[in-house]
């Protein structure tokens, strides 16, 4: 008799994607469908909290149809719901934690909150079926960028983060000033492969010694400088060596804090995780530093680095695994820690 899997749908609705997966056994994606409203966002130049909720409201039982249907399964076959309930937006993680609180009452289904920032990590338990902790993991995404221990798939610590912006939040402001639109992050990866990274040198911050925080307000100060220089001496700018060199500036200080980490703790393993994890430079740059050094880096496909449900699924299948539970009382938490 063929041993029954395990099946868990995951629900994410943290900012402006709403997404719903079906996994099998924690890792098999049987389906992993995403309704972004990059589109809409784009004419105000970033998401606005309360049409991205009024968006949820109305994509989430559509996506939720399109879901099972392709994993070939109904809600009565599912054995776990996953919901991401924290941190993010609130009015968007509401929906979605709505959502599952619904769907868990209604069928008797156990009940996950997955941590948004674990649920990235955990994409890579996805890509990667041999991976296990322990292990380094570089946390780089629109609203985080943090450096974390993950000691095993429940429990991590935070080793450092930023005090400012983030990666994905500086990328966006340069991209404004760079008039090159949103989302900033992908469109400065893009245009930074025509540009020269060594034409404009913006300082590198590493702050204190040995400190694994990161602030980059002052670099996206330095580039906002710069343009409004030029300009007022009737220079034209190349904008391409401006996003060149100021994502060469970002991705020097990430990558050589992560291998500090890594290389401090004594760990061999480092993973990416987020949505800037997508970056085309801050993968190459890596995956050189990291085979000179002889450590194994573990790095998404694009499409599961950015916000999906499969991540969240995977997140909440471990937690559920470890004996955590969650109830029809779960709240959304928009700060929630790590």
């Amino acid at each position: 008799m063929k041993e029954e899997k395990f099946l868990t749908l995951g629900i994410e609705t943290s900012c402006d994607e709403t997404a719903i997966a079906v996994l099998a056994d924690g890792r098999t994606v049987l389906s992993n469908v995403i309704s972004s409203q990059i589109d809409i966002f784009k004419k105000y130049g970033g998401v606005v909290p309360e049409i991205a909720s009024r968006h949820h409201l109305e994509n989430i039982n559509g996506v939720l149809d399109e879901a099972l249907t392709e994993a070939g399964v109904t809600l009565d076959d599912i054995d776990l719901i996953g919901v991401t309930d924290g941190p993010g937006l609130v009015g968007a993680l509401l929906m979605g934690v709505s959502t599952a609180k619904a769907l868990a009452f209604a069928k008797d289904i156990p009940l996950v909150g997955a941590h948004h920032l674990m649920s990235h990590i955990s994409a890579n338990y996805i890509e990667y079926p041999e991976l296990e902790p322990p292990f380094m993991a570089l946390i780089t995404s629109g609203g985080h960028t943090e450096i974390v221990r993950v000691d095993d798939y429940c429990h991590c610590e935070v080793l450092g983060g930023t005090r400012d912006d983030a990666v994905g939040e500086a990328c966006d402001k340069v991209a404004r000033v760079l008039g090159l639109g949103y989302p900033g992050g992908p469109k400065i990866d893009k245009i930074a492969t025509e540009g020269n990274p060594e034409a404009i040198h913006f300082k590198r911050v590493y702050l204190e010694k040995d400190s694994f925080d990161f602030s980059f307000s002052g670099l996206k100060t330095s580039v906002l400088n710069y343009v409004n220089q030029e300009k007022q001496a009737g220079r034209e700018i190349n904008r391409a060596d401006v996003a060149a060199s100021f994502q060469e500036a970002v991705m020097d200080v990430v990558a050589d804090k992560a291998l500090q980490a890594v290389k401090q703790t004594g760990m061999k393993k480092l993973v990416m995780a987020g949505g800037v994890a997508a970056n085309s430079r801050l993968r190459t740059k890596l995956s050189e530093l990291c085979r000179r050094r002889g450590i194994d880096l573990y790095r998404p496909r694009p499409g599961l680095c950015t916000d999906n449900g499969a991540m969240v699924a995977c997140a909440a299948y471990y937690k559920y695994k470890s004996g955590q539970t969650g109830s029809l009382e779960m709240d959304a938490s928009p700060s929630m820690p790590l």
